[in-house]
């Protein structure tokens, strides 16, 4: 690697210059450690039980329009009474979630998220913009 370095009035080094290709070189070798470094905190964190693989199913399915909240219940193998329940909510109230009829007050998606050992944003579908606060 050609380098040339370009120094202040003071002397301190101030500008380094290199080839373009040297750049994009480093540039890229740069990338890769950032991506081995967050490989490397995904390893630890699904070591430590703080992250959870999914399967395609599960992520395809709310991708695709699906509920998150009934996509979440089924993978947990949790009944709609039993989430219910946990949540402190009637099945009627859970059914119209998981049907779209009803939003959800975000201390009753707390609520199911809990049970279900998700986060809130979980639950939300993109097209769910109309949670009430």
């Amino acid at each position: 690697m050609t380098l040339q370095i370009i120094r202040s009035n003071t002397g301190q080094p101030e500008w380094a210059v290199l080839p373009y290709q040297d750049y994009l070189n480093m540039a890229a070798k740069a990338e890769m450690l950032e991506d081995i470094r967050a490989f490397d905190q995904v390893k630890k964190a699904l070591a430590e039980g703080r992250e959870e693989l999914l399967p395609s199913e599960i992520v395809y399915a709310i991708l695709d329009g699906e509920n998150p909240v009934r996509v979440w219940r089924q993978y947990r193998n949790l009944t709609q009474q039993e989430v219910a329940a946990k949540a402190g909510i009637s099945t009627a109230y859970l059914s119209q979630l998981e049907t779209g009829k009803r939003a959800g007050t975000l201390r009753v998606l707390s609520a199911i998220a809990r049970v279900l050992d998700v986060d809130v944003d979980d639950l939300l579908s993109q097209v769910q913009e109309d949670v009430t606060l």
